[in-house]
Parts: C-alpha cells; sequence; structure tokens
C-alpha cells in the first residue's frame, strides 16, 4: 500500500528503467528463469499503471539489449515469446490507460511476427498523450551513438558543411529523440552500472539502484524511488548559489 503522502512528491518527468533481476528471483525459488521472466511483465504492468497514474510524462524501459543476443538460444527465444505475448495481450490496456508505445533499437533484428506486432501496436497507440512508453529492443547505447553519427555525417557531406554538426543535431539523429534526457535512471537488482543504455542521454540522469529484484518491486518501490530523486538536487554542472538563475 502506498504511503499516504507520496501523491504529494513530485514525480519525475522522465524515467528510465533497466529491469535487472528476474533470472535470480527465479533461481532463489527454485523455478525455471521463464518463471521470473513471466513475473516481470507484472512489474512492467504495475510501473506502467503507477507511473500514468502519478504524471510521469515519460518512461523508457530496458527490455533487451543488444548485448542479450549472447544469451543462450532457449532463454533469448523465451524471451522473444513473452515479448509477443505481451504486445498481443496488453495493447488494449495501453490504449484505455491513454498510454502512447514506441519501441528503439535494432528493430531489424527482430523476428517478422514481433516486428508486425510491434507496428500494430504503435499505430493504435499513436494518439495517445498521457504517457509517452518507450520500449527498448535491441538496443545499445553505443550503438544508437554510431547510427546517429553516421545519420549527421552523411548529412554534413550532403551539405558541405561540417560545422554545422554540434549537440543539438547529434542529439536530433538519436533513437529516442522524441523524448526528453531522462530525470531519473531506476536499475533493479543490486548491480550499479548502466550497461550501455542511453549513454548519451544520462549525461546529467540521477542514478537510482535498488538490491530488490524486479518482479519485487512494485508502486512501493516506485514511489521511494520519487522520494529519493525529490531530494536530490540538481545542479546540471552549477555552484549551488546559482541555482535559482535562468
Amino acid at each position: 500500500m502506498n504511503s499516504p503522502n507520496s501523491d504529494a512528491v513530485v514525480p519525475p518527468r522522465h524515467v528510465a528503467v533497466i529491469m535487472d533481476g528476474n533470472g535470480r528471483w527465479a533461481t532463489a525459488r527454485h523455478l525455471p528463469r521463464a518463471a521470473g521472466h513471466s513475473r516481470g511483465v507484472e512489474a512492467v504492468r504495475s510501473t506502467i499503471e503507477t507511473c500514468a497514474r502519478r504524471g510521469v510524462e515519460y518512461l523508457t524501459l530496458f527490455a533487451f539489449s543488444s548485448e542479450n543476443w549472447r544469451r543462450p538460444a532457449d532463454e533469448v527465444s523465451l524471451l522473444m515469446r513473452l515479448f509477443v505475448s505481451s504486445l498481443q495481450r496488453e495493447v488494449g490496456r495501453l490504449v484505455e490507460n491513454g498510454v502512447r508505445m514506441r519501441v528503439v533499437g535494432q528493430v531489424d533484428s527482430l523476428e517478422p511476427e514481433l516486428r508486425r506486432l510491434i507496428r500494430d501496436a504503435e499505430d493504435r497507440t499513436e494518439g495517445n498523450e498521457r504517457l509517452n512508453l518507450t520500449v527498448c529492443a535491441s538496443y545499445g547505447g553505443r550503438w544508437d551513438i554510431v547510427q546517429a553519427a553516421r545519420a549527421l555525417a552523411k548529412r554534413a557531406a550532403r551539405e558541405g558543411n561540417l560545422s554545422a554538426i554540434d549537440e543539438q543535431r547529434f542529439a536530433a539523429e538519436l533513437a529516442p529523440a522524441f523524448a526528453p534526457d531522462p530525470d531519473l535512471l531506476i536499475r533493479t537488482g543490486g548491480e550499479r552500472r548502466i550497461s550501455n543504455f542511453l549513454l548519451w542521454q544520462m549525461a546529467y540522469t540521477e542514478l537510482y539502484f535498488t538490491d530488490v529484484l524486479w518482479p519485487d518491486f512494485d508502486a512501493d518501490q516506485l514511489e521511494i524511488a520519487f522520494g529519493w530523486f525529490a531530494r536530490r538536487e540538481r545542479r546540471f554542472g552549477r555552484v549551488e548559489s546559482t541555482l535559482s538563475r535562468p
């Protein structure tokens, strides 16, 4: 149950999440890893619903990294099937809750049926404005930077103007360019690293790490993270005496 004062905490505008610990959650209970991944879907649903209710504008979930392709083939196959079944089951709920969903990453590397479901989910939720949900699949921060650099280099060569390359134009070529930089990163599962996630975008993101495994990360845990974020003093490179200045 949420704390009576939890809704008084102003949530971040953009929350990014590394959902870690599904396998360890299952192993600790002597269950197959598949059980952990399936239970993790419930935590995803809870996080989406809580963020929508609390007024978070953007939620970005690291669902499957480019490095995850190195996992055992049977686990990768399971994750892809779970992705398919989740899209089939959850897209109606997203529409009802006013959630717009986008998937970013090397989508062409996914199976044709999954790509079709992604396109359908993006089309069906395109008009929603309550919460912008981004699912990063077959995504890596280094890949994102490289593909942006290539796109910008092609434009510069075509226009013959290298001086036009700046941070703003570079950021516009990144896969999730439609979203502002994350205010808060949450990583569950006890690891203290960002694992090639949104490398460019997290220059000034507040990093919140918790030992709670992802299947156990519920609305109360999310409110704890929001409370931690509310106590942070975000300086963006400035000193304390200048924080009130524009």
